[in-house]
């Protein structure tokens, strides 16, 4: 197959892909997501197969506001309602009940159906041509990190899907917020840049917080209920590892200046040995930092095994979860055979950011 790459311009020959059951590759705010027909059983079995996705791992369904999203559940709660109000478009998906018109391909066999209204003009106006909700899970190989840019799903799904709409880079960089309205009780399943805090303020209510997004993984006997909770994610080839102290595990934004800067120098010392070593060993090493610890660590190597990259600045942190995927994918493409990356602060959308990079380093953390 031949995938055909356009611009903006693209949008109605994409719609009528979609519209006759093909797949199309197209930016939000989040990343790019690879898109069918969300009410086509055979279009969501392309989509696990273009990806290699397991078929129980759900897919989340692109509408263009309340009113798409209406016929496709049971219920819209006052909660649910509030939430579309408030936080569409945007990086918020709701898990509610859905209707039969919603098949279970789609759903990953459950009865419940996640929905979400992206921020950005080529993705709604790709939903709004199509006329159709459109299913759409990371546009990139599954266990992969996931595409920022549409030469990162070229990369990935070339040859595998009909068309990338390129839309140039996504402004967040990391999937959306998923939240389970589907049992009363507001549940968050996936972290994102609409944050636990935000969404339990406006709520009048503590939203819970799923424990596999603590401890990385559901149990392989259990359904996951959304993406990202069960299998391999965002993982490099490189074996990864997150270091940090144990003063700024236990402290985190809490620490004083002075502290903070103890602690930083401690981890880019343990850092730069370990890197040491694995050189004289042969093997090819990358290390993630912030802006505020690349003086702590030697220049790029003239021969590529040595290279340090810069995550962003702690006082940015949308600079931070931007840049992480793309980053990653730049470490594969150097062959490294490692990747040490400073942990980060787990506040607000930190959050979401320790969690994609937990997942990446498969919940390996070194805590000094």
């Amino acid at each position: 197959m031949e995938t055909i790459i356009r611009g903006i311009e693209g949008i109605e020959e994409a719609a009528e892909i979609i519209r006759r059951g093909g797949l199309v590759a197209f930016p939000t705010e989040t990343v790019y997501g690879l898109g069918g027909n969300a009410l086509s059983p055979e279009a969501a079995r392309k989509i696990y197969a273009a990806k290699g996705r397991p078929s129980d791992n759900p897919l989340i369904v692109h509408v263009s506001g309340i009113k798409d999203a209406e016929p496709l559940v049971t219920e819209i709660t006052e909660d649910a309602r509030r939430l579309m109000a408030r936080f569409w478009p945007g990086p918020l998906t709701l898990i509610l009940r859905k209707t039969e018109r919603i098949p279970r391909e789609t759903s990953g066999g459950l009865d419940t159906v996640a929905l979400r209204c992206p921020e950005n003009a080529c993705a709604l106006r790709l939903i709004s041509e199509s006329g159709v909700p459109i299913a759409a899970p990371s546009a990139n190989l599954s266990g992969k990190p996931s595409p920022t840019e549409a030469g990162h799903v070229a990369k990935d799904l070339g040859g595998r899907i009909d068309m990338i709409l390129d839309g140039g880079p996504v402004g967040i960089g990391v999937e959306s917020s998923i939240l389970d309205l589907s049992t009363g009780t507001p549940i968050l399943l996936r972290p994102g840049a609409v944050t636990a805090e935000e969404l339990s303020a406006f709520l009048g209510q503590k939203v819970g917080i799923d424990p596999a997004i603590l401890s990385g993984t559901v149990s392989e006997t259990m359904h996951p209920r959304a993406p990202g909770m069960k299998y391999r994610h965002y993982a490099p080839e490189a074996e990864m590892y997150l270091v940090t102290t144990r003063l700024f595990r236990d402290r985190g934004e809490a620490i004083g200046r002075e502290e903070r800067e103890l602690s930083d120098r401690r981890t880019a010392r343990w850092i730069r040995e370990r890197a040491e070593r694995e050189l004289s060993e042969g093997k090819r090493v990358g290390i993630l930092c912030v802006k505020e610890t690349r003086p702590f660590y030697p220049p790029d190597s003239p021969d590529g095994t040595l290279s340090v990259k810069v995550l962003g600045s702690r006082e940015e942190m949308l600079t931070m979860t931007r840049s992480l995927f793309r980053l990653l994918r730049e470490f594969d493409e150097e062959k490294k055979d490692r990747i040490y990356a400073e942990s980060c602060s787990d506040r607000g959308v930190g959050f979401a950011l320790m969690n994609r990079m937990r997942k990446a380093a498969g919940m390996r953390e070194i805590i000094l």
